[in-house]
């Protein structure tokens, strides 16, 4: 299971986000949360509900698929920050001039995912389900026929 969420115009300069989101890469999400808690930068506090919205979206969309998903398992897969627009203004200067500069924007991307072990014990679950149910469907069918007592009709086909 893969989701991600997207923080888009966050007024921080992308530069120092960067420094807050490398810390991250990489680890199990209840772990990147505690880092992010504990990381005295002001980037920390914006990546922590990017990521905290991520899990709910990967929450989400594991119920949608009607599949199981331990939140714990969840690492994160890949996270990145782009450079927003940048607001220009202008900055009252000696003798009637102006000096302008920039306020910087960033987006905020984090994806998070199933750890590999866990999404292997949960295909290897559903598949043995489906093989369990698959037997049952079928023994139905032949006690249904053979109380009947109907045969099923020949297939038709070269010989």
């Amino acid at each position: 299971m893969e989701a991600h969420a997207l923080a888009r115009h966050v007024r921080m300069s992308p530069q120092k986000a960067r420094l807050v989101m490398d810390l991250i890469r990489g680890q199990k999400a209840p772990e990147a949360l505690q880092t992010l808690k504990y990381t005295e930068k002001r980037a920390a506090k914006h990546i922590e509900k990017v990521l905290r919205s991520a899990i709910a979206n990967a929450r989400q969309k594991a119920d949608e698929a009607g599949a199981p998903l331990d939140e714990d398992q969840l690492y994160v897969s890949n996270c990145f920050v782009n450079e927003g627009p940048r607001w220009k203004r202008l900055r009252p200067a000696p003798m009637g001039r102006a000096f302008r500069y920039q306020k910087r924007t960033a987006h905020l991307w984090v994806g998070v995912a199933e750890h590999h072990a866990a999404a292997a014990e949960r295909v290897a679950a559903n598949v043995a389900e489906a093989e369990a149910q698959k037997g049952v469907r079928g023994t139905a069918r032949r006690v249904r026929k053979a109380l009947t007592g109907k045969q099923a009709p020949p297939k038709k086909g070269k010989k």
